[in-house]
């Protein structure tokens, strides 16, 4: 008894011990099928669509808590000076026959420094965030509180805002920066002949309008402050459509892909472009609507031939609209085309299952009725009923082959 008793308490141990390897597998594979997804969403376009795609980098948000009092001057740190080296200030003083590339170090040499009659646009940009810093500047330059709040509190909608000493205008940039899509705001302060730039972080798309400030002969060196912030909005505009150019290519990738072979990794990157076309459409629908508002509202801010180029943007603004609901609805039509796809897929498998339980029923009908056991079966006693019921077999396969092609259900 004592023997049988160990030998059934081993057995249960063993049983144990596989079932809890087979949970502890399962779970396991469970886990490394999960982090696998997750990886797989991260790299989204890599090994699947075959052209590089863009890992997007989410923008941070800084919000102050509710029911908090409005105004730059009761933020936090709004009397508290940036560590050194977490803001860079960069500016340009030109003119017809004037150009000045400076930095400041400091705010004090920033708002004390001269400007010569030569200077005839001076054009300010901050690179960085900082309470204080846009404190500074609201009390040194006259803006707004509400509008260096504005500045601060990312990510805002695109936005137009006139008040009485300064036109403040608030746009999305897009970049891309290798692989990843980097969305960004940028905030303008244009008054008295000054343009003000704010930044998040180090790193635009303004390079271009830099190279053509040094060049002499430019319609910018010629024109004021308005005629630079077009300048600047254009290039954010401009620069959406190489942007559109690479989406366009993974859709049409993507649409190969899922004709010739769908899989779940296709659908996902569908999913996951149409998310990233929802977010390049809240970036750019707002965008319009600032051209639209600097080009028909009367505001003194703004140039007369200023408005004249502000009207190609805007038109650029509706080619990138269109564009994005065209590629809106490929995605969506990607979607459809895969269910599709998939449910073709599946027919011709159930098809193929179909004709080959059609082609074995007739068959396994005669082995039933000649496998019963009867005392007696006169076709059995028979010497070449063996052979005969291959014939019966072969034939009545053969007949139902023809039968399907026939009718157009194999072979067409």
């Amino acid at each position: 008894m004592a023997k049988r008793e160990k030998k059934r308490r081993g057995r249960q141990m063993l049983s144990g011990k596989a079932i809890g390897e087979a949970v502890g597998g399962t779970l396991g594979g469970a886990i490394d099928l999960a982090v696998g997804s997750a990886e797989q969403v991260g790299r989204f376009l890599g090994s699947a669509v075959g052209l590089p795609g863009f890992e997007l980098h989410q923008q941070a948000k800084h919000r102050t808590p509710p029911g908090s009092a409005a105004g730059i001057e009761y933020a936090p740190d709004s009397n508290t000076p940036p560590p050194p080296g977490t803001i860079t200030i960069r500016g340009i003083d030109y003119g017809p026959d004037h150009y000045e590339l400076f930095t400041c170090d400091e705010l004090e040499s920033l708002f004390n420094r001269p400007r010569g009659d030569n200077v005839k646009v001076r054009w300010i940009n901050v690179d960085g965030l900082h309470p204080y810093v846009l404190r500074q500047f609201c009390e040194r330059m006259g803006y707004h509180s509400l509008a260096a709040e504005d500045v601060l509190q990312v990510p805002q909608r695109p936005k137009v805002e006139v008040f009485e000493r300064e036109l403040f205008v608030i746009a999305r940039m897009l970049r891309l920066d290798g692989r990843a899509l980097l969305p960004e705001q940028v905030s303008f302060f244009l008054n008295d002949h000054t343009l003000v730039t704010f930044q998040e972080t180090v790193g635009d798309v303004f390079d271009p309008i830099r190279k053509r400030i040094e060049d002499a002969g430019s319609r910018l060196r010629r024109s004021d402050a308005s005629f630079l912030l077009y300048a600047l909005i254009d290039a954010i505009v401009d620069h959406g459509f190489p942007i559109l150019e690479r989406y366009g290519d993974m859709l049409e990738l993507l649409e190969n892909e899922i004709v010739e072979r769908p899989t779940t990794d296709a659908q996902r990157n569908v999913h996951v472009i149409k998310r990233e076309l929802s977010m390049l459409r809240r970036a750019i629908w707002p965008t319009r609507e600032v051209v639209s508002t600097l080009v028909n509202d009367q505001t003194p801010f703004i140039a007369s031939d200023t408005r004249t180029y502000l009207r190609d943007v805007y038109e650029h603004t509706v080619q990138l609209v269109e564009v994005v609901e065209t590629f809106r609805e490929m995605a969506s039509g990607l979607t459809d085309l895969y269910m599709s796809a998939v449910g073709n897929r599946m027919n011709e498998i159930m098809k193929v299952l179909t004709i080959m339980a059609s082609l074995f029923i007739p068959i396994t009908f005669i082995a039933g009725v000649y496998g019963m056991n009867f005392a007696y079966i006169p076709e059995t006693q028979w010497e070449y009923s063996y052979y005969a019921f291959w014939v019966v077999c072969i034939v009545v396969t053969l007949g139902l082959l023809g039968f399907f092609w026939k009718r157009g259900w194999i072979g067409r």
